[in-house]
């Protein structure tokens, strides 16, 4: 295994060398604790409207299903804390993975790349790039990659580099040297399950999606629901609380990644520029990022619904 350590370590440096954050590597077998995790999640309905998770339940725990004959999954994780945060207080909030252009096209980018020197410097191989949008459980083979752990709101946390940061994976046919999982650092905390306005964190580590904020400000296509009024602590895409309590994101350093930076007039706008802005706004803001996920249609829903539930507060 000793070629296998080098390659290991030769794939980590040029993942720093590409931007990344930090990298993992676990052996590419099944995932059979997290199988029986995700089936009883999907039995009780936790998914909500998201028909999609499933599909290919199997593809999600079993890499070889993904890459014939696949031995390794490397993970990486890139930073995305920002410098700055948006300046009104009263202002209508997004997740701060909002901010940038869409992670999805900067982390394959940056995977394509680290595929291709595994490729043409250590040798031949089959293998895929993922990010968030493919029937993978990221967060279950960092944690197995020893990038950190998964915390009690289900986010995968690092003990450096807090929850903030994005997941991607290379599913490869090498048998690479592999990393540890490292220890479960939330102890008796309960921040994140406390904070939480909507009880949405109804276990540990088990989100009914049904009550989470982000949810019904993303995936959620219909109205969203009259018990959600009074809850919605002024968020209209995505939804940050449960990892801006966490002890692990206090003191955070901010990303160096400039496609994570946001519109320069993004983080200044007003509560009023907020609900009065139109479509060409919009695109101009939001043009390449996540939230054009939801379309002007979606966001102007969400506003309303944050509008109403105001005027309701104040009756």
């Amino acid at each position: 295994m000793e070629n296998g350590s080098i390659d290991s370590r030769r794939i980590k440096e040029e993942a720093a060398r590409l931007g990344f954050t930090a990298c993992g590597i676990a052996q590419g077998s099944r995932l059979e604790d997290e199988a029986t995790h995700l089936k009883k999640w999907l039995g009780t309905g936790f998914q909500g409207g998201m028909d999609y998770m499933n599909r290919y339940v199997e593809k999600r725990v079993d890499p070889t299903l993904l890459v014939e004959g696949a031995k390794s999954v490397i993970s990486v994780i890139l930073n995305y804390f920002p410098e700055e945060i948006q300046c009104d207080p009263l202002a209508p909030k997004i997740s701060k993975y909002t901010y940038g252009k869409d992670y999805h096209r900067v982390m394959k980018k940056k995977l394509k790349k680290l595929l291709d020197f595994i490729d043409e410097e250590i040798g031949p191989v089959q293998g895929r790039y993922f990010v968030d949008s493919a029937p993978v459980l990221d967060r279950a083979w960092a944690a197995k990659a020893g990038l950190g752990w998964i915390g009690k709101n289900s986010n995968l946390i690092s003990k450096e580099y807090g929850s903030f940061v994005f997941i991607g994976e290379l599913v490869v046919d090498l048998e690479l040297a592999c990393d540890h999982p490292v220890k479960d650092y939330c102890g008796d905390c309960t921040r994140c399950i406390d904070a939480c306005p909507t009880g949405a964190i109804v276990a540990d580590r088990v989100i009914d999606s049904r009550k989470c904020i982000s949810y019904h400000t993303i995936e959620n296509k219909g109205e969203i629901p009259p018990e959600m009024k009074g809850k919605m602590e002024n968020w209209v895409f995505g939804c940050d609380i449960c990892q801006d309590v966490c002890p692990w994101n206090q003191n955070l350093t901010p990303h160096r990644e400039p496609g994570f930076n946001p519109h320069p007039d993004l983080l200044k706008l007003t509560r009023e520029e907020w609900f009065e802005m139109d479509e060409e706004q919009f695109n101009r803001l939001f043009a390449g990022t996540p939230v054009m996920r939801t379309k002007y249609t979606g966001l102007k829903r969400n506003l309303e619904f944050l509008k109403k539930e105001d005027n309701e507060l104040k009756q």
